[in-house]
């Protein structure tokens, strides 16, 4: 789930540079991609993991989620920061653990509104989206970068878990629970993400990141579905098994799609 989560954030910033290069057929191919990893893959391995419960289950793992990078993450990860000399990565970080102890506290009023019956669902946070253009790492020191790339797939997961939360929600006719997950999950991605990414030189120029890109969907075509595929087989999981399998035909046909793109590019 959390290499699909990754994928779409990625691909999400990906198609934006696409669009800067005026390559508007290669952002349409990352975009529709991204879909597919977090409408289908994610959530089709979320549904079979559990992880999308009823609104109170999914309002305490958020609440549990949230109050980890608010407390231990995100401090920590200030403080090394700061020790390393990177002092813009420290102030992110630093910046990102007051917003997530933020969420923590709407998702905390949401739950006890729920379990009284008393009160109103906060509403939702106002995104401010960063831009996420084209450069090199502004962070050099190892230790803040392997602390970027973990902080990055953390909030792409958010991203796509109050995604699903949103929509189960929305199903059940909890609209105001469905607007503050769908919210909050805007600021984990085009805030949180996206600040991380500039940070960390994320995205490139289109060429480049079509050959990241192709590798990381070999990578889950030809290795990494195809191994969990067998380990859920041993294990009698068949359904996960055929999920994977299925998964895996789905990224050896995008990492074509992108290898096509890549070619067109001259």
């Amino acid at each position: 789930m959390r290499g699909e989560a990754f994928a779409h954030a990625s691909y999400t910033f990906y198609a934006d540079q696409a669009d800067r290069e005026r390559r508007p057929a290669v952002a349409d191919l990352y975009r529709r991609t991204a879909g597919v990893e977090l409408h289908e893959h994610f959530h089709e391995e979320a549904l079979l993991a559990g992880v999308i419960g009823d609104e109170t289950a999914n309002l305490r793992a958020s609440i549990e989620g949230e109050s980890y990078e608010a407390t231990t993450m995100y401090p920590r990860f200030a403080r090394e920061a700061e020790e390393d000399g990177e002092r813009e990565a420290a102030a992110l970080f630093a910046e990102i653990a007051r917003d997530e102890a933020s969420h923590g506290e709407g998702f905390k009023a949401a739950l006890q509104v729920l379990q009284t019956g008393q009160g109103q669902i906060p509403a939702p946070p106002q995104v401010d989206p960063v831009t996420v253009p084209a450069g090199p790492p502004r962070v050099h020191v190892a230790r803040t970068l392997a602390n970027l790339d973990t902080a990055m797939h953390g909030e792409a997961l958010a991203f796509a878990r109050y995604t699903a939360f949103a929509e189960q929600a929305a199903q059940a006719g909890d609209e105001q629970v469905a607007e503050l997950f769908a919210g909050t999950a805007a600021v984990e991605l085009h805030e949180h993400f996206a600040g991380e990414a500039v940070l960390r030189g994320f995205v490139r120029d289109t060429r480049t990141n079509l050959r990241k890109t192709i590798v990381g969907e070999n990578y889950e075509a030809w290795t990494m579905y195809p191994t969990f595929a067998r380990r859920a087989q041993t294990a009698g999981d068949f359904d996960a098994a055929a999920l994977f399998r299925d998964n895996a035909r789905d990224e050896a046909g995008h990492a074509q799609a992108f290898q096509e793109a890549l070619r067109g590019l001259g």
